[in-house]
C-alpha cells in the first residue's frame, strides 16, 4: 500500500504518533523509564575499561549513550504529561 505522504510528512507524523503514545503512559512507567537511563550512562562509561580495540569502545559508547539519552527524554516525556494531570486533579480537589 503506498502513502500519499512525502518522507518528511511521514516522519513527522510517525514522531507525533510515538509522542502521543508515551504521554498516554503511567507515572510509574515514567519513573520507570527515566531511572533506566542510569545504568545506560554508567554502562556507556565503564564499558571503556574493556580490554577492546577503540573502534569497538565508540561503537559501544555511541549505542549505549544513545539509549541513556532515549531513555532520559522518553521518561521525562511520559512525566511531563501525567505530572501535569495529576497537579490539574490535585487542584480541582482544593477548590471543592
Amino acid at each position: 500500500m503506498k502513502s500519499n505522504y512525502s518522507p518528511k510528512e511521514a516522519v513527522s507524523r510517525l514522531w507525533h504518533r510515538l509522542k502521543h503514545w508515551l504521554q498516554s503512559l503511567s507515572f510509574r512507567t515514567g519513573v520507570i523509564v527515566l531511572l533506566c537511563c542510569i545504568p545506560f550512562y554508567i554502562l556507556s562509561f565503564a564499558q571503556m575499561l574493556l580490554p577492546i580495540s577503540v573502534t569497538a569502545k565508540g561503537v559501544l559508547w555511541t549505542i549505549l549513550f544513545g539509549l541513556a539519552k532515549t531513555c532520559q527524554y522518553g521518561g521525562l516525556t511520559i512525566l511531563g504529561v501525567e505530572g501535569y494531570k495529576r497537579l490539574k486533579n490535585k487542584l480541582k480537589r482544593k477548590k471543592q
